[in-house]
C-alpha cells in the first residue's frame, strides 16, 4: 500500500489500458479520479468488469474513486475537472495522461500526403489533452510541491516504423515524449517527477478488438519483438508504479519504451 493517502487522476481510464493503472495504483492504496469521455467504455470492447463500473472496481479494492465524464481536449472541461478532483479529495499527487490513440486513421495517412484535419485532431487527441492535463495538475502540485506525472507516449512517437505511414499519430507521441522532457525540466526546482512511457505492441481491448490477437498478426509481429510476445496490460501498469512510487525519485524527464525490446537503441 506504498501509495496510501495519495490521489491519482488517470485519464482515458474507462478501459483498456487506463483501466489498468487505474486498478494497479486504487491496488497501492491510492484514491483515483477516473476520467473518460465515456465512463462505459469498457462495454464497446466487450472488455469484462469486476463491477458494475471501473468505479466501483476502485472501491472494491478499499479506495476512493471518483468519476468524471469529460473531453480531456477541451481546456474548460479539464480545468473543471481538475477542479472537481481537488474539491473531492483536496489534493493530487499522481497524472497519468494516457487519454488517446491512432483513430478514425484515414486510408492514405502518409507523411506527404496526409489530410490535415484528421492530422490536427489527432494531435489534439494525444498531445493536446496531455499539455491540458498536465498545466492544471502542475498547479496544485507546485503548491504542495510534489508530484509525479507520468504521460503516455508511443512505440510510434520513437522510431519511423521503417515504412512511414501513421504520421499524426507518430508525431503526437514524439510530441509527448518531448514535452514531458520539457516540463520536467520546469518543474524539477518544485520536487515534481516528469515522466513517460512508450508502450508497443500491447494486447488491450481494443487492439484485441482490431485483430492484434489474430494468427495472422502474430506471425507478423513476434519475430520483430525480442522477447516473442505481445504486452499485456499490467506489463505497462508495472512501469506506471515504478515512475509514481520512490522508487523513481530520481528519475526524471525519461521515456521508457514497454515494448519487448523492439524500440533497441544501438
Amino acid at each position: 500500500m506504498k501509495l496510501k493517502g495519495k490521489v491519482a487522476v488517470v485519464t482515458g481510464g474507462g478501459r483498456g489500458l487506463g483501466r489498468a493503472y487505474v486498478l494497479h495504483l486504487a491496488k497501492l492504496g491510492a484514491d483515483v479520479v477516473i476520467n473518460d469521455i465515456d465512463l462505459n467504455a469498457a462495454a464497446e470492447y466487450n472488455e469484462t468488469l469486476s463491477a458494475a463500473t471501473v468505479m466501483e472496481e476502485v472501491e472494491a479494492l478499499g479506495c476512493r474513486a471518483l468519476g468524471v465524464q469529460a473531453d480531456v481536449t477541451n481546456k474548460d472541461a479539464v480545468d473543471a475537472m481538475f477542479e472537481e478532483a481537488l474539491g473531492a479529495f483536496g489534493r493530487i499527487d499522481i497524472l497519468v495522461n494516457n487519454a488517446g490513440g491512432a483513430l478514425k486513421t484515414p486510408p492514405q495517412n502518409s507523411a506527404a500526403e496526409a489530410d490535415i484535419e484528421h492530422y490536427k485532431w489527432t494531435m489534439d487527441l494525444n498531445l493536446t489533452s496531455t499539455i491540458l492535463c498536465c498545466q492544471a495538475a502542475s498547479r496544485p502540485m507546485k503548491e504542495q510541491r510534489s508530484g509525479k506525472i507520468v504521460n503516455v507516449s508511443s512505440q510510434a512517437g520513437l522510431w519511423s516504423g521503417h515504412h512511414g505511414g501513421f504520421v499524426g499519430y507518430k508525431v503526437a507521441k514524439a510530441g509527448v515524449a518531448h514535452y514531458t522532457r520539457i516540463l520536467a525540466a520546469e518543474l524539477g526546482p518544485y520536487n515534481i517527477n516528469v515522466n513517460s512511457i512508450a508502450p508497443g505492441w500491447i494486447l488491450s481491448s481494443r487492439a484485441v478488438a482490431g485483430g492484434r490477437d489474430s494468427e495472422e498478426t502474430r506471425e507478423r509481429l513476434l519475430p520483430q519483438i525480442p522477447l516473442r510476445r505481445m504486452g499485456m496490460p499490467e506489463d505497462c501498469a508495472k512501469v506506471v508504479e515504478f515512475l509514481v512510487t520512490d522508487l523513481s525519485d530520481y528519475v526524471t524527464g525519461q521515456c521508457i519504451p514497454i515494448c519487448g525490446g523492439v524500440v533497441a537503441w544501438g
